[in-house]
């Protein structure tokens, strides 16, 4: 019997001072059994970092056509495909043409090896790379609960997700 997906709940309120952005997230994401706490926290932050209101979790762990996240418009056209980890350069390569913006959101002690050997991300115009510290992932997982109430205000480019719990601060660095 296969094991089944763990259900999260999430309600993110997002602050963006920066870009006077408000906004209020209710969620609901799954965690596989396969993945980790980390790797579900730095899918939130993709959501946080290019929220909008179509923008969706997918089935990227079962579906490995898919991103972490994706945002279609009403005719079915990519808008964004957004990847978690230090994925494949061919598969971003391949989303390239097809949507609008591509981001990877990468995180762990492999993220500076694995950016060095991919050549094709740096020739695309419309992918942009984040890394996140891994101070900043472990923070965040330190947070997680199955129901989670998350405070993320950004302001002069900080960003600190706040929880019943405590505080994580969270540390960006655009590669491209």
């Amino acid at each position: 019997m296969a094991l089944k997906a763990t259900i999260y709940k999430v309600n993110l309120n997002i602050a963006n001072m920066d870009q006077h952005q408000y906004q209020d997230y209710q969620l609901t994401m799954a965690l596989h059994p396969s993945e980790t706490i980390e790797r579900l926290m730095v899918r939130l932050l993709a959501f946080a970092r290019y929220a909008t209101e179509d923008l969706q979790f997918t089935q990227d762990l079962f579906e490995t056509s898919e991103p972490a996240l994706w945002e279609k418009d009403l005719t079915g056209q990519m808008m964004q495909w957004i990847e978690v980890g230090c994925p494949d350069e061919d598969k971003v390569k391949k989303a390239s043409p097809r949507c609008q913006q591509v981001a990877v959101v990468s995180y762990g002690g492999a993220v500076d090896e694995w950016f060095k050997k991919s050549p094709k991300l740096k020739t695309l115009s419309n992918v942009t790379v984040w890394k996140i510290a891994e101070s900043s992932t472990q923070a965040a997982a330190e947070l997680c609960q199955r129901t989670m109430q998350l405070q993320l205000n950004i302001m002069d480019g900080e960003w600190d997700l706040i929880a019943d719990q405590g505080q994580a601060h969270i540390e960006w660095t655009q590669l491209k």
